[in-house]
C-alpha cells in the first residue's frame, strides 16, 4: 500500500514536472532566454521532495487505518445490533413455545378430567357429534360399535319366533322432558321372546322416525322400552305413518303437561295394545339406546307394519318437537334377522 501511495505521489510529482517542463515551449524560442533558464532548475524536485512524499504516504496511511477502524466499528456495530435482534427473537420463540406447551398440557389436563354435563340436544353444539364430549359415562356414543339406530336392510329371513305381548290397561303419567313426550305405565305391562320376559317401563316419541328400512324412514315412531329382572333392555319400535287417528296416542295428547319437566299423572288409564299392529312381523338386532349414554347391549324389535298417526296428532307433536332423532349409525356388519 505505502508502494503505491509513493507510485501515485511520484507519479503526480512527474505529472506536475512534465507539465512544467512542456510550458515553456508554447513561447517564441527568442524571448526572454535568460529567465527560462533561470525558473527550470526550481521547477526541478528539491531536496524536501521526497520527505513531503513519505509525509503524504504516512498520512495517507494513517488516514486509510482511521477509515477502516470506522469501517469495522460500523460492521462490529450492525452485527452486534443483529446479533441482540437474533437473541430477542430466541427470547420470544422460548416464550412462545413454552407457552404453547403450557397451554396444550392445561388443555390436555382438562381433557383427561373426567366430565360430568348432562344438557344434550339433537342438533349444535350438544347435539349427536359431541355427545360424548359432554359426560365421560357417554364415551360409548362415540366408541360403541353396536350403536343405534341403523338402516335395516339385507336382513336375513327366518322363521322367527311369534313375541308374546301381555299388555293392560294401566295408570301413567307424563312428563315433558326436554327431549321428547315422555309417558311412564304403572307395572305390569310384558312382552316375553327369546326365553326372556321384559316389563314395559316407558314410551317416547321421536320425529322422524329414527329407523330406516333399506333406507326409507317414517314421520314418526314410538319407542317402548322394557326391561328384564336382570335389567336386561329390549326396545319395541313401532313406526307411525299418516293415516288415522290413534285412540292411544290421543290420550298422550289430551294429557300433555303445560312446561317442559313437569310431570302430569291423569286418573285415567291407558291402553298401550292399541299402539300396536295386527301383524306381529319384525326386525331384530342387538344395538343401544339412541340417546345418551347410549348404552349397548339392548335389544331391538322393529314392527314391520306400520301404526297410523292423524295429520293433526303428527302436527301436534312437530309443534313441540320439529326434530329429536339421532342419524343412522353404522351397522359395522351386525347381523339383522327378519320374519318370513
Amino acid at each position: 500500500m505505502r508502494n503505491l501511495i509513493a507510485l501515485f505521489a511520484l507519479s503526480l510529482v512527474t505529472a506536475m514536472a512534465n507539465a512544467n517542463d512542456a510550458a515553456p515551449t508554447t513561447k517564441p524560442a527568442a524571448e526572454k532566454p535568460a529567465a527560462i533558464a533561470s525558473i527550470k532548475p526550481n521547477l526541478r524536485p528539491t531536496a524536501a521532495t521526497p520527505a513531503a512524499a513519505q509525509k503524504s504516504e504516512e498520512d495517507a496511511e494513517v488516514d486509510l487505518s482511521v477509515r477502516i477502524a470506522e469501517k469495522l466499528a460500523e460492521l462490529r456495530a450492525k452485527q452486534a445490533l443483529r446479533a441482540e435482534d437474533a437473541a430477542r427473537a430466541r427470547r420470544a420463540s422460548e416464550a412462545r413455545r413454552k407457552k404453547e406447551a403450557a397451554a396444550a398440557a392445561a388443555a390436555a389436563a382438562e381433557a383427561a378430567k373426567p366430565k360430568n354435563g348432562t344438557h344434550w340436544t339433537y342438533e349444535g353444539e350438544f347435539g349427536p357429534e359431541n355427545w360424548s364430549k359432554i359426560n365421560t359415562a357417554w364415551a360409548s356414543c362415540n366408541t360403541g360399535n353396536r350403536q343405534s339406530p341403523i338402516d335395516l336392510r339385507d336382513g336375513i329371513k327366518v322363521d322367527l319366533e311369534q313375541i308374546a305381548f301381555d299388555y293392560h290397561p294401566s295408570s301413567f303419567n307424563e312428563i315433558d322432558n326436554g327431549h321428547t313426550i315422555q309417558v311412564n305405565v304403572a307395572g305390569g305391562n310384558f312382552l316375553s321372546v327369546g326365553g326372556t320376559t321384559y316389563e314395559l317401563q316407558q314410551f317416547h316419541f321421536h320425529r322422524p322416525g329414527e329407523e330406516r328400512i333399506n333406507g326409507k324412514g317414517t314421520e314418526m315412531v314410538v319407542h317402548m322400552v322394557h326391561k328384564s329382572y336382570d335389567n336386561k333392555i329390549a326396545i319395541l319400535a313401532v313406526l307411525l305413518e299418516r293415516g288415522d287417528a290413534n285412540p292411544m296416542i290421543q290420550t298422550v295428547w289430551n294429557n300433555l303437561p303445560l312446561e317442559k319437566h313437569m310431570t302430569v299423572t291423569p286418573s285415567i288409564v291407558l291402553d298401550v295394545n292399541e299402539i300396536l299392529p295386527a301383524r306381529r312381523d319384525y326386525f331384530t338386532y342387538m344395538g343401544s339406546l339412541s340417546e345418551p349414554p347410549c348404552t349397548e347391549n339392548v335389544l331391538w324389535i322393529v314392527m314391520k307394519q306400520p301404526m297410523t298417526a292423524s295429520p293433526q296428532q303428527m302436527a301436534l307433536f312437530s309443534r313441540l318437537y320439529p326434530f329429536n332423532s339421532r342419524p343412522v349409525q353404522p351397522s359395522n356388519g351386525r347381523m339383522v334377522k327378519e320374519s318370513m
